[in-house]
């Protein structure tokens, strides 16, 4: 176990300021009377301004013309930070935020502080819009956490970058120094920022415990983007090291003052800044925003901050912009628009208006175009009928071929692909057309619904939500599987509907949610040891079975604790079988790229990319501690920075389960929690062929819950545990996490 410890990335150091969108030419009235304009090519519309009685307080700009900017620049305040755009209509700041690569972690603390610059920090107008950007981390096994600088404790955002190397192959150059085109998680990861601040503290940590140092890139970048900029694109940043500072724009928020629109009825007067006629006040929203800001009413455009600045739009001379190609006369603030006299139609769409039949025409016109309509009817709507069926098979054709149906066929059974088909409309009909109101959760890859079919049968219909190739692979890889398994533990597969496109899958029906939301409740108490024992059988029977009973051997890839299902007798079901592989029976492990869930990932397969069914036990002994000690392995962090398997570990060697298990255990059942976390351990052994197969302990299993009906085992006494440590677990025990440290602490691989 490596300890935690700094590591070595690099701070992008952020510099923000400013105000929103801009226009590239200057409109009249938009800067106070005598006060610059513009700056180069861009606008200076007040409240900011450049110059002594130019701008409002906090508003104030430099333009460097001194020659070292062609065109000049505009800088913000004292000149540090480049205004990019400026928009008066949404209140914002677009501005230059330079990458530094030069910058440094504190030594041994792993922080990294910056502010937004002069005044932001106290009572400024300026706030990080969290809406418009995004935290970015681009290099290797790197968390980082963006606080508010004020309290340290609150955190608004957290990533975690994480990267996968082959041992054997010291060579190879980290991920992180590799273009690549979106931000996923690997060697890049991003988040939104859902609070804006005037202050933050940046709080690095390194992730995962078993990567070589050689392969530990020398320099990452953490920094902030505006997401409309970055959109997920790492292209934009180039690879890393990069001699050019990449330069990234950043999204700020302002407001007028302290004071909000209050008895001024959307209407211009003492008390704003809203100095022209036809403007209106609004109050600014938001946690950490108070003020105001002006807008011109419906129909005007400019200044609303500057007499006179909001002036009326003459819509007739753009009928492109407000959809008008008739008539048009221009109103204050309005505008009417129609067809000119001799004609009809719809001015508001390009040569809508038609000249007007006389009456003779369009009587004769009307009685030939009866005769020959009621002529043409039959045919008509034959050949409409022929269309409209010839459409509907080409479609589903189409759906069928995109979704993979010819290998699907290949995959499985003719004569069990064809049993397993719906089609739409029997599925619609079970969930009454996908309503709201039959929905049972959802995630990232799709919607998950209670239908009932026509012979009565309860099941749930998953319905994906994108139709990537690599979604549709898993699908056609799910379907595969599930129908060659048939298991009391594995969730039943009925069949999927090919005629849509998204792929739908039907299963059986589970009512009773997940083990993860059952061991994960704010009570006290959760399931019984009993409960808890069977459940853990049930699972290790499911796995055991796709191991070594099943036609071809089957490598779940994902166990987890949230993929396995309780029905309403709690017996389990393992369910979620999208990442799955089959490995032939005379082969004992394939090569291929890393899936599954971190916290539960078995090392070995993570350093070597080789996935065997030892692979799947690791993950299990996961479930198993989870069970034993009621704590999230993606969401626990000790005291002394150590994941929950390392800690169990450690615990386990010292002969001290007791500081570690849920104290329910120790009420209920503690020998019998003792020959588990053994069990366990053996499960989590760094070396799979030093761990047993899931057969072994599903039989240990069995064999210790014979001996817990049969036994008085489960005293504290006999595992000497001692007050102070059952108090102490359980105090650590009832210790809520927040959402915020949960999404810090856990992370997730691609499925």
């Amino acid at each position: 176990m490596v300890p935690s410890r700094v590591v070595p990335v690099v701070v992008v150091a952020l510099w923000l300021q400013a105000v929103g969108w801009g226009e590239a030419a200057v409109p009249l009235n938009m800067a106070l009377p005598g006060c610059p304009s513009s700056c180069g090519d861009m606008a200076v519309p007040y409240p900011f301004g450049i110059g002594p009685g130019c701008y409002l307080d906090g508003f104030n700009l430099t333009c460097n013309d001194d020659g070292s900017h062609r065109p000049p620049k505009l800088f913000l305040g004292d000149g540090t930070v480049e205004v990019l755009e400026i928009s008066l209509e949404n209140t914002t700041v677009r501005v230059s935020s330079v990458v530094d690569t030069n910058g440094t972690v504190v030594p041994g603390v792993g922080t990294g502080n910056g502010t937004w610059g002069s005044g932001l920090a106290g009572a400024g107008p300026f706030y990080l819009t969290g809406q418009r950007n995004q935290l970015v981390v681009r290099g290797c096994n790197m968390q980082a956490v963006l606080l508010d600088a004020r309290n340290s404790s609150y955190v608004v955002a957290a990533c975690t970058s994480i990267c996968a190397y082959v041992n054997s192959n010291p060579g190879l150059p980290a991920l992180a120094s590799q273009p690549m085109d979106h931000c996923s998680g690997v060697s890049c990861c991003q988040t939104s920022i859902y609070v804006g601040l005037t202050s933050y503290t940046v709080q690095l940590s390194p992730v995962g415990d078993m990567m070589p140092s050689f392969f530990f890139p020398a320099m990452g970048l953490v920094f902030i983007a505006d997401a409309e900029w970055f959109d997920g694109n790492a292209t934009n940043l180039g690879p890393l090291p990069n001699e050019e500072k990449p330069v990234v724009p950043a999204t700020l928020d302002w407001t007028i003052g302290e004071s909000d629109c209050t008895g001024r009825d959307g209407a211009p007067g003492s008390g704003t800044a809203c100095s022209s006629s036809n403007s209106l006040c609004r109050d600014a929203t938001g946690l950490s925003r108070s003020g105001h800001s002006c807008h011109c009413s419906p129909g005007y455009e400019g200044n609303p901050y500057i007499p006179d600045g909001c002036q009326d739009i003459d819509e007739c001379a753009r009928p492109e912009a407000y959809s008008c190609y008739g008539g048009c006369r221009n109103k204050p603030g309005l505008f009417s628009c129609f067809c000119p006299e001799g004609t009809q139609g719809d001015p508001r769409i390009r040569n809508g208006c038609i000249q007007k039949l006389s009456i003779g025409l369009f009587v004769g016109l009307a009685v030939g175009g009866g005769i020959s309509l009621i002529c043409l009817v039959p045919g008509i709507i034959y050949f409409m009928h022929k269309l409209k069926a010839r459409q509907a098979k080409r479609l589903r054709a189409k759906y069928f071929k995109q979704n993979r149906g010819l290998l699907l066929q290949q995959l499985v059974d003719k004569d069990i692909a064809e049993r397993m088909i719906f089609s739409l409309e029997e599925l619609e009909k079970a969930t009454n057309k996908f309503d709201e109101a039959r929905k049972l959760g959802g995630g990232g890859h799709g919607t998950v619904y209670k239908g009932i079919l026509s012979n009565q049968d309860v099941v749930a219909i998953k319905k994906s939500k994108i139709t990537i190739q690599r979604e549709i692979e898993d699908f056609i890889n799910e379907v595969a599987i599930l129908s060659q398994i048939n298991h009391r533990n594995v969730v039943r597969l009925f069949g999927c509907c090919l005629e849509t496109q998204v792929p739908l899958l039907v299963y059986e029906f589970i009512s009773n949610g997940t083990l993860s939301e059952y061991l994960h409740v704010e009570d006290a108490l959760s399931l019984s040891w009993q409960d808890r024992l069977r459940i853990a059988i049930d699972t290790a029977s499911a796995l055991a079975y796709l191991h070594s009973s099943a036609l071809t051997s089957i490598i779940h890839r994902d166990v987890k604790s949230a993929n396995i299902l309780l029905d309403h007798r709690l017996i389990a079901k393992v369910s979620d079988f999208g990442a799955s592989r089959g490995i032939p029976i005379d082969q004992t492990g394939v090569t291929t790229a890393i899936q599954g869930t971190f916290g539960y990932l078995d090392p070995e397969y993570y350093q070597t990319s080789r996935l065997t069914d030892k692979s799947d036990v690791y993950s299990f002994g996961v479930i198993l501690v989870e069970l034993l000690t009621r704590k999230k392995p993606s969401a626990f962090m000790h005291s002394e920075g150590t994941s929950l398997i390392a800690h169990f570990n450690l615990v386990i060697s010292q002969d001290k389960l007791c500081e570690i298990l849920d104290p329910q255990m120790i009420s209920e059942c503690l020998e019998g929690a003792k020959e588990v976390a053994t069990l366990a351990s053996r499960c989590l052994n760094l070396k799979g062929d030093e761990r047993p197969t899931m057969r072994q302990v599903e039989m240990a299993l069995e064999r210790l819950l014979v001996e817990n009906k049969n036994t008085e085992k489960g005293r504290s006494a006999e595992l000497n545990c001692t007050l102070a440590q059952i108090s102490n677990n359980n105090d650590e025990n009832s210790r809520q996490y927040s959402a915020e440290q949960s999404l810090l602490l856990s992370a997730s691989f691609p499925r």
